[in-house]
């Protein structure tokens, strides 16, 4: 309650006072246009003692502040209307004041009007001190179960039919298909980093927040979509080269449409798999889709089979003087120039005669010819093979594990 000091309470004019100044809150909310005077607890009490004695407030009072602050925070009213409303009850409260109507001139008024004004002052910067705190803690709760949740979503864990209630919180109706996007750099992208922050922002100025969940993960920036708004992937690509253009090592995978749950994280493996298999084959380009490498990912499945494959139809190429390495070469860039000669020996920055004499002697040491439908195949998949395994420098290591 207000201090009695005006005439100990006891006189009409006195009481009276004391009514208005309890009335405060309720009139300082209608100012504030219905910011709740629950927040204001306590205050015009403070202001009121301020008045009388000059003193500055506690730090028991600060705090009591700070609580009201994230109590605001808490419960989702804007910092404006509390603000607004702690001086709206400041200028209501002051010719109220006990301090204020007992000061025997402008000397004395001046000084209380320092000491109330100074004690508003710390009172409202500790509300929004509260306010920001509680603000920071929620975001920071936010993003660790945002975090947690793209985890469960990308890795699969947990119960699907909880991720999809859970995925409704981002906008997301995982029962409709979605497409998963990595991108890959030079460095590790990070949590919270500057470049996922940028595409971001892009990204949502130009589609809505409901349609673009941006993430890293184990390095990689890792873009999720429907897959009914190709435009969304296309702009994430488009963005990632816009930053990272300059860095000569950023690739960007894309997994095939997929529906559930279970759907985005066969999304989000084959986008990964794929950038690794563009690595391992030293495939051109810079975007690779899963769904041109299906065949890669086919012979992967079957190490056993493929490594036969390849010992058996390129094992006798280790015979030949030189190694391996010039043959297989030839052989890949025979395949990669759609068996044209001349392209091959361009390629290889060599002469046409000598693709034409590699090309035999792969055909007299393995007895496969690449002038045969069939035999051409089984070259053609052995030397994919190849370089899955990292076939032939990978091969002695293989045969002692």
């Amino acid at each position: 309650m207000v201090r009695n000091d005006l005439g100990q309470g006891r006189s009409r004019s006195g009481r009276a006072v004391l009514g208005e100044l309890a009335a405060v809150p309720r009139r300082a909310s209608r100012d504030a246009d219905g910011a709740p005077e629950v927040f204001l607890d306590g205050y015009v009490e403070l202001l009121a003692d301020v008045s009388l004695t000059g003193r500055r407030i506690s730090r028991t009072e600060a705090d009591d502040r700070r609580a009201w602050g994230a109590k605001a925070a808490e419960q989702g009213l804007p910092l404006r209307a509390i603000v607004d409303l702690y001086l709206s009850a400041t200028w209501l409260a002051w010719p109220l004041l006990p301090g204020v109507r007992r000061a025997a001139g402008m000397a004395e008024l001046r000084s209380i009007g320092e000491a109330v004004f100074r004690a508003a002052d710390a009172a409202t910067v500790a509300l929004a001190d509260g306010y920001d705190a509680a603000q920071r803690l929620s975001i920071r709760q936010e993003e660790a179960q945002r975090r947690e949740f793209i985890d469960d979503l990308l890795y699969g864990r947990g119960d699907l039919g909880r991720l999809a209630e859970r995925a409704a919180r981002y906008g997301l109706r995982l029962a409709s298909a979605h497409v998963v996007a990595v991108a890959r750099g030079r460095r590790p992208f990070l949590a919270e980093d500057p470049v996922m922050r940028r595409i971001e922002a892009v990204l949502i100025s130009r589609f809505s927040a409901q349609e673009v969940l941006l993430a890293t993960r184990e390095g990689l920036l890792v873009c999720l979509a429907p897959a009914a708004r190709e435009q969304v992937i296309e702009e994430f690509v488009r963005q990632v080269e816009a930053v990272l253009g300059a860095d000569a090592a950023w690739r960007v995978g894309l997994g095939r449409a997929h529906a559930d749950p279970g759907g985005v994280v066969r999304s989000f493996d084959e986008a990964r798999t794929a950038v690794g298999l563009a690595d391992r084959l030293g495939l051109g380009g810079r975007v690779f889709r899963a769904a041109d490498l299906l065949v890669f990912q086919v012979l992967m499945r079957d190490t056993a089979a493929i490594s036969d494959l390849v010992d058996t139809v390129l094992g006798p190429l280790r015979t030949a003087r030189g190694g391996a390495g010039p043959l297989l070469d030839t052989l890949e860039a025979y395949f990669r120039c759609n068996r044209v000669a001349a392209a091959t020996a361009r390629r290889l920055h060599i002469g046409v005669r000598t693709v034409s004499y590699r090309l035999e002697r792969v055909r007299r040491l393995t007895g496969y010819s690449v002038e045969d439908s069939v035999q051409r195949y089984t070259l053609e998949t052995a030397v994919l093979g190849a370089h899955l395994l990292g076939w032939p420098e990978a091969e002695p290591a293989r045969r002692r594990g």
